[in-house]
């Protein structure tokens, strides 16, 4: 992956700073600056898990409450309106830089300053001048919306109240008003995720997707399925999990018309008798490949750090398929092999 270089504020240590007795890495003084060239798109696992983002379109002012298997969310949104699941993309593309550089051994910290224009190309928006209006809007939403949760992030379980940015800054602006560099900072419950790699890998072509039921869909196919050749969830499970406000009866009809279309990265989904979702990665059956030991996926973790092993697990099962399914001595040896010349490419 090309890199440029990654810098703190003037003054900060070149090392990670230990971490403390609850695991928690302190922030460094000054502030990460977002310049790593295209690292692969992140998403935390705990809002992939769970709806933390509002599939409306328009400004959505609900108060949303989630309980589910000891998990409750509630989310309380500002005089703007809920935080979208298209905001998401602002966290997503703070968590890859900072994913990036801790990977490299570069020091990180929860507040990052970014080239607003980079954020919109990486994240595929628009760069017009209505583009940037749009970033502002969920600069605000994002910051306004409040979450009290006892998700874990990084092992730790507390319930408590938050914003998804704990606050925002236009730091300069051309001379028509458009902002160029921003400083956002992540709020400690996002930030804890990074520090723990509580993140997931996410295609590339997640930014492609316009409906905000396809992301959401994706997040959760990639968080359940990303492991597995096939995973199942109920129908009423996955309404649920996705946060949608939809009858059951008009959600069957979206999630029938997103197996029709067949647009998600990675995976294809089904509709089954019973109200069965099907999740598929794609280009493999279910049950199909060679049977890797449970050890497996900590060895490729030490092996080739940041890549996700899972999502590598998935390609290499992919690349067998497509090779004619060859008999393996090792299935262990071949996937770390597989891994290692990946994370050597990479670098």
């Amino acid at each position: 992956m090309g890199m440029r270089q990654s810098s703190m504020g003037q003054g900060a240590d070149s090392r990670l700073p230990a971490a403390t007795a609850d695991g928690i890495t302190p922030a460094l003084p000054g502030f990460f600056i977002c310049d790593l060239a295209s690292p692969a798109p992140k998403d935390d696992m705990a809002s992939m898990e769970h709806p933390l983002f509002t599939l409306a379109t328009r400004p959505d002012r609900r108060i949303l409450r989630y309980e589910h298997a000891g998990a409750t969310i509630e989310v309380t949104p500002s005089v703007k309106g809920l935080a979208t699941i298209h905001d998401k993309d602002v966290l997503i593309f703070c968590i890859s830089q900072l994913m990036a550089a801790l990977n490299a051994g570069r020091p990180v910290a929860p507040t990052l300053r970014l080239v607003a224009h980079d954020l919109l190309a990486a994240t595929h928006r628009d760069t017009s001048g209505d583009g940037y209006r749009r970033l502002r809007e969920a600069f605000e939403r994002l910051s306004g919306t409040r979450i009290v949760t006892n998700i874990l992030t990084g092992g730790i379980e507390t319930t408590r109240g938050f914003g998804l940015l704990d606050s925002w800054e236009i730091v300069r602006k051309a001379r028509g008003g458009r902002m160029i560099l921003v400083t956002v900072t992540l709020s400690d419950w996002i930030y804890r995720s990074v520090l723990a790699r509580s993140v997931l890998t996410l295609s590339r072509d997640y930014f492609h997707l316009r409906k905000p039921l396809e992301r959401r869909v994706y997040e959760i196919a990639r968080k359940h399925c990303g492991r597995q050749a096939e995973w199942k969830v109920g129908l009423e499970t996955l309404l649920k999990k996705t946060g949608s406000t939809s009858p059951r009866r008009v959600f069957r009809k979206m999630i029938r018309d997103m197996v029709e279309e067949n647009g998600l990265p990675d995976y294809t989904i089904a509709l089954d008798a019973g109200d069965v979702v099907r999740v598929r990665a794609r280009g493999l059956a279910p049950g199909e490949g060679p049977r890797l030991g449970a050890d497996v996926h900590d060895e490729v973790r030490a092996a080739a750090p940041g890549l996700d092993p899972y999502y590598l697990e998935a390609e290499w099962l992919r690349l067998w398929h497509a090779t004619g399914r060859p008999r393996l001595r090792s299935p262990d040896a071949a996937f770390l092999a597989f891994a290692k010349a990946r994370a050597a490419r990479r670098s």
